[in-house]
């Protein structure tokens, strides 16, 4: 049975009742047709009065869901012959990132993505997809190699953060993701992201610096969880949902705020309802986007990459 949210339950009560009424009647000689037709009009609109006003937090519960599709997911769905490769050549291979060379129609192409398990055996494998520095030093290696053989890169961002740990720290996890975000900023291949989950402070980053980046409905992207941005503001967690309706962290505000470029429709529920039609929603965004950034030259990519990130955010300059 797929995890249940908070604010599904209705939903999820007026369908076990319409199953229930279609099993009676089934069952015995009593006709309940129009008693089940008058639920199933009131869950049309109970669902799209649900899942057309969600709430930050709702939002953020959505991105989080243990069903949600992952990178390899959709990697199997919008690319062929993916090939992938493993380690980054100075200290291991690490689960949390995968990265590969595929082609997206017939046009080859290198994917990387964070990759979170659909279990806790393999999420403790992948490290709750929250990369240590090899991981980012991996997807680096790739950049590189995609720059070389001139390959468009798609990076799939999805996770609560870098890991924390001492481990990582002593690996250099910082300069890990620094050195990401100083390398992609002058790659001279196009790059697109896109955040399908979470997308969790310095860890998102580490591959989210493209000349366009999208978000899918339900997904989110800022510089610290709810939950952490309570604890530092009101020195409680328990506060999550009032941080998140603060931080601005959904793809409606970040569009608005030009973070972003297109918010990727979700199917009704969530994209863990049907993966094929996300796959196609995403692959309409993703074409449009490979098809306007392949003719422009590399010099040009370079300097609207720097404009795109120059006009995020408000600022004054101050009079000497």
């Amino acid at each position: 049975m797929k995890q249940v949210l908070d604010f599904e339950k209705p939903i999820v009560n007026l369908k076990e009742k319409i199953t229930e009424l279609k099993s009676f009647t089934e069952d015995s000689e009593i006709d309940l047709t129009d008693e089940i037709s008058t639920l199933e009009k009131r869950l049309e609109k109970l669902e799209n009065d649900i899942y057309t006003n969600l709430k930050p937090w709702n939002r953020v519960q959505m991105a989080r869901h243990q069903d949600r599709p992952t990178s390899l997911d959709y990697i199997g769905e919008l690319f062929t012959d993916f090939i992938e490769f493993h380690g980054d050549r100075f200290f291991g291979d690490d689960a949390a990132i995968v990265a590969g060379i595929a082609y997206y129609q017939d046009r080859p192409i290198t994917v990387i993505g964070h990759q979170r398990g659909k279990d806790t055996k393999e999420n403790i494998h992948r490290n709750f997809g929250m990369p240590h520095p090899e991981g980012y030093r991996k997807a680096l290696r790739h950049m590189k190699q995609a720059e070389k053989f001139n390959r468009p890169i798609v990076c799939f961002i999805d996770t609560k953060g870098a890991f924390p740990g001492k481990a990582a720290e002593e690996r250099g996890q910082s300069e890990a993701i620094a050195k990401n975000l100083m390398e992609m900023a002058g790659l001279t291949v196009p790059i697109v992201c896109i955040v399908i989950g979470e997308g969790g402070s310095g860890g998102a980053l580490g591959l989210g610096i493209g000349d366009h980046i999208h978000m899918l409905e339900n997904s989110t992207y800022s510089v610290i969880s709810p939950e952490g941005a309570a604890a530092l503001l009101w020195k409680d967690s328990g506060l999550a949902q009032k941080a998140a309706e603060t931080m601005k962290i959904t793809s409606y505000d970040l569009k608005e705020l030009g973070v972003i470029e297109e918010i990727i429709p979700e199917v009704r529920g969530g994209a863990h309802r049907d993966i094929k039609q996300q796959a196609a929603n995403i692959n309409g965004v993703l074409a449009k986007s490979l098809a306007s950034l392949s003719d422009i030259a590399k010099e040009e990519l370079l300097e609207k990459r720097w404009e795109k990130y120059e006009q995020i955010g408000d600022y004054k300059e101050l009079e000497q």
